[in-house]
């Protein structure tokens, strides 16, 4: 069942001790079936209700709802059972009850998790079935359960590594309490208990404390010996201090050495580990009175409070991941996509076991070139930066330090609050990574801004507080991002009650927090992403996502400026549109900066007759018609957010009508002229809406006056399959204020009554004329991380070294051949290769090098944007333009078989730039 809200940290109540089979969480509450109540209801029915120990009121809602549903599902003979439990399921969370656990809902019907959560989404055969807060709920339990099985797979396959296996077994018991220590700490010290990276943390810090306090005989050579003799102690006090200090409470001690080694072995911040440690798994063991003893923990008084914790959660039964239960089984194919990256054996030469691509491994990766590229960017502005800052005219240096110094407090508590007690901390540490990526990719664009204007005043721009804010809310979007905090499970929505809205961090949470426009943040997204050319693939489509919600629904809500701007843009144009539809088919390029967007708010318009003097004739004298006052400036800002508006409007629209229209494809740009119409016309219907609500009744007012048989119902279940949708979106429309209706209600209540005029013109013989169809690029970012081909060479591509202090291992793990330029460079004998394979046109020539004179058939092969796979015959890094003189040096340079002249190039390249070469 979905988790409610509870107080992290304060110990459970013990009076509670039924077993997870049996019990309900909250049994005294739960009266049981009045069974001779029940005689229309079937036998089965009643006794699964029974067994799930449910009130009379679920009982009979659940029944209600399974006769509803009953004729429209697909019902096998042995799914009926399966379906009462999604039924039951359904009420108990719509009802907020507290009958079962969904363990135990799952057990009773025989289902796992996914099957389960696929099941009661099938119910939703009318489209009212599921609500929105039910939809929500399995959408948490459905990213639980993934970070949960990530987890203990990672678990297993450490404690392989850590524990020997013994004949009585011993090792397996210690195994089980640690993982059941693990589970109860976490669900003490998080409320956010999908956190995958702040989970695997507190998972070592259990480890630590497994490992010290069992028996030496049972750990592996590698974590016996990394036991401290001597262990850190708790505090740092002088002896003469020591005195003072003997009347408090013990503080539980940590094996830095341990710990390191621990962190080292999967790739994790021992920094953050450490702090995770003396936060949150500190306090948890003072809760336990396990800090004072150095005793292994009680195995029966670990597994029984974990017990009441899973009852009073309702949640999913962690230890079953332990006992191999059915319920937690992941799909098989759920189990290939973990492990997508298979190990390959390489030559003694590179000696280099690539692991597999696990989700902790790739988080724990992405963190790590995070925290690399940041290294080297201080806490305080730069020595260029502060330049820019002296150049002034007002000097910003004094605002932009307290601005940060309010923000951080208010962004470290409200972290704090969203994820659990004691979680401060790690707010700070999010916090610190993100100034130090604001004040370089400030930097970045004030260089970029004087290259272009030629100025260095930027006092302007520096002065303005929502540029500041913005540009620190993006850069902690990327950290928070990249720690696996922010992401869009629902549709960018929110899982639904006020509870989960205080323990969720997605996007648009920092909004919230910094209390910040979502109009002003969009402004930022685009220069933030150019002026970073690390970023990620990943996290490139995550702005760009963010981006596209902007665009769709939060910057109408009520407040926004831009509702500002578009009505001083109609008052002052007339009939003038925010985006002229000529431009619709040109690509979207243009020279607007971050600068443009928050101190440019306007831009010349042409100038043109007012609407009064349209009719002058020629004989008029040319002087008359050019005295006539200038349009009013045009807002930059508005017209780029419309140009991306209809661009992702009509884009939408084209995958919807694929869904639903093929049949017709004339009816396309019909639809979207209305679509466009309305966008341009009547964008007050947006307030408080999504722009998908606008895209479905526009669909269906043109299918309907063309006499297409097309329903919302059909239109809805093909939407429900596009990315990033929500079923909110349709179940929960705006019709009046304070009052939401369905989509079909917005339509014959709102839609309808105020297109109805322009809508009817589409039947008539003389249609409106239609709009132009905009160009559609794939994106409208370049992924800086994209390696490029050198121009003249079928084998070569290159870009920038992301983070000099990643491994090669680490940044290409499926590479035979790879030379970081100004790093170590290995045998000679790589070099005469190098020369081989950059002469050869063959691409087969690598294959014959690595594995012997017959080469194998070439295949069509696929490599990420992050160089994480295979580069067969290519030469690849990470990312940007090729300079000239670098693509020069490599098309004009001869490759003679001698290692030396092969080192002599790449001594050239170096010494203009840094690269990571990949053959």
């Amino acid at each position: 069942m979905p988790p409610k809200k509870r107080n992290s940290g304060t110990s459970q109540s013990k009076e509670m001790k039924p077993t997870a089979e049996n019990a309900s969480p909250d049994k005294k509450e739960s009266p049981e079936l009045s069974l001779k109540k029940y005689g229309d209801k079937d036998a089965e029915f009643v006794t699964l209700c029974k067994s799930l120990h449910v009130t009379d009121p679920v009982c009979d809602r659940a029944w209600t709802l399974w006769k509803t549903v009953q004729e429209s599902v697909d019902e096998a003979a042995d799914s009926q059972k399966k379906l009462w439990g999604a039924c039951l399921f359904v009420t108990v969370t719509d009802m907020d009850a507290t009958c079962f656990t969904l363990t135990q809902v799952l057990k009773a019907v025989c289902l796992n998790v996914k099957q389960f959560i696929d099941l009661v989404r099938k119910l939703d055969v009318n489209l009212d079935t599921i609500s929105t807060k039910v939809n929500s709920a399995l959408s948490r339990l459905d990213k639980k359960y993934d970070v949960m099985l990530a987890l203990y797979q990672r678990f297993e396959k450490t404690c392989k590594k850590i524990f020997n296996l013994t004949s009585d077994g011993k090792e397996r018991e210690t195994v089980r309490t640690c993982w059941t220590m693990f589970l109860l700490a976490k669900g003490r010290a998080l409320q956010m208990e999908d956190d995958l990276v702040i989970s695997f943390q507190l998972l070592l810090c259990t480890l630590e404390l497994i490992i010290k306090r069992c028996p030496p005989d049972l750990l592996q050579p590698l974590y016996k010996s990394a036991i401290s003799k001597i262990q850190s102690p708790p505090t740092r006090t002088s002896r003469r201090n020591q005195s003072k200090t003997k009347s408090r409470a013990v503080e539980p001690e940590v094996d830095v050495q341990l710990l390191e080694t621990l962190c080292k072995e999967n790739e994790c911040s021992a920094e953050e580990v450490k702090n995770v440690y003396q936060t949150s798994f500190m306090a948890f063991l003072e809760s336990m009175d396990l800090s004072r003893s150095p005793d292994f923990p009680q195995v029966n008084d670990i597994d029984q409070q974990y017990e009441e914790h899973y009852l009073k959660s309702r949640d999913i039964d962690g230890r079953m991941f332990f006992n191999g239960d059915e319920t937690v089984l992941a799909p098989k194919v759920e189990i290939s996509q973990v492990e997508r990256t298979p190990k390959k054996n390489l030559s003694d030469e590179d000696g280099l076991l690539v692991p597999p691509q696990t989700p902790i491994r790739a988080a724990m990766t992405s963190i790590q070139l995070l925290r690399g590229d940041l290294t080297s960017s201080g806490d305080q502005p730069s020595a260029n930066l502060v330049t820019y800052f002296k150049h002034c005219t007002v000097d910003p240096t004094q605002d932009v330090q307290k601005r940060l110094e309010t923000l951080g407090q208010v962004f470290s508590q409200r972290f704090g609050q969203a994820v659990g007690p004691h979680c401060v901390v790690y707010g700070r540490q999010r916090f610190t990574l993100g100034v130090r990526l604001y004040y370089r990719v400030m930097e970045e664009m004030l260089k970029s801004e004087e290259k272009r204007l030629s100025v260095q005043n930027f006092s302007k721009l520096l002065n303005d507080s929502t540029f500041h804010t913005s540009l620190l809310a993006c850069a902690l979007e990327v950290v928070m991002a990249t720690y696996g905090e922010s992401s869009f499970k629902n549709g960018g929505y929110s899982h639904g009650g006020a509870d989960s809205a205080e323990t969720d961090v997605c996007f648009p949470w920092i909004l919230n927090v910094f209390n910040l426009t979502a109009f002003d943040f969009y402004k930022v997204i685009e220069s933030f992403i150019k002026a970073d050319p690390t970023l990620s693939k990943e996290i490139v489509k995550h702005l760009e996502t963010c981006e596209n919600l902007i665009m769709e629904r939060l910057a109408w809500r009520t407040g926004s400026p831009l509702f500002e701007l578009l009505k001083q843009e109609h008052e002052s144009g007339g009939a003038e549109q925010v985006e002229t539809p000529a431009n619709f088919s040109q690509p979207l390029q243009h020279n607007h900066t971050a600068a443009d967007l928050y101190l440019s708010p306007m831009r010349p318009g042409l100038r043109v007759l007012p609407p009064e003097s349209s009719s002058q004739t020629s004989s008029q004298p040319a002087s008359q018609a050019t005295s006539q006052p200038p349009r009013p400036l045009k807002s930059n800002s508005l017209s780029l957010f419309y140009k991306k508006l209809y661009r992702l409007a009509y884009t939408r629209l084209k995958m919807l009508c694929s869904y639903l229209l093929s049949s017709h494809p004339e009816f396309e740009p019909i639809i979207w002229t209305l679509f466009q119409h309305t966008l341009q016309h009547e964008y007050e219907l947006m307030r408080d809406r999504h722009l998908d609500q606008l895209m479905m009744s526009a669909m269906y007012a043109i299918c309907k006056v063309k006499s297409v048989d097309l329903r919302f119902k059909t239109i809805v279940t093909a939407y429900k399959n596009m990315a990033n949708t929500s079923q909110e979106t349709f179940k929960h429309v705006l019709i009046t204020e304070g009052h939401y209706d369905s989509i079909i209600v917005f339509y014959n209540q709102v839609f309808m009554q105020k297109l109805k005029t322009n809508i009817l013109q589409y039947a008539s013989t003389r249609p409106p004329t239609l709009s132009p169809i905009p160009q559609i690029p794939c994106s409208p970012y370049k992924f800086p991380n994209s390696p490029l081909r050198v121009p003249g060479s079928n084998n070569v591509y290159i870009s920038p070294l992301k983070s000099t202090r990643m491994s090669p291992g680490i940044m290409t793990p499926r590479s035979k051949m790879l030379v970081s330029i100004g790093e170590s460079f290995g045998p000679s004998n790589r070099f005469q290769k190098i020369n081989q394979m950059v002469n050869s046109s063959d691409r087969s020539l690598k294959r014959t090098l690595d594995h012997g004179s017959t080469p194998k058939p070439l295949k069509r092969l696929r490599f990420d944007v992050d160089g994480q796979d295979e580069a067969d015959g290519r030469l690849v890094t990470n990312g940007a333009c090729v300079p000239d003189y670098i693509t020069n040096l490599i098309r004009g340079t001869r490759w003679p078989t001698s290692c030396g002249a092969a080192q002599h190039f790449c001594t050239i390249i170096s010494s203009h730039m840094r690269h990571d070469l990949l053959f």
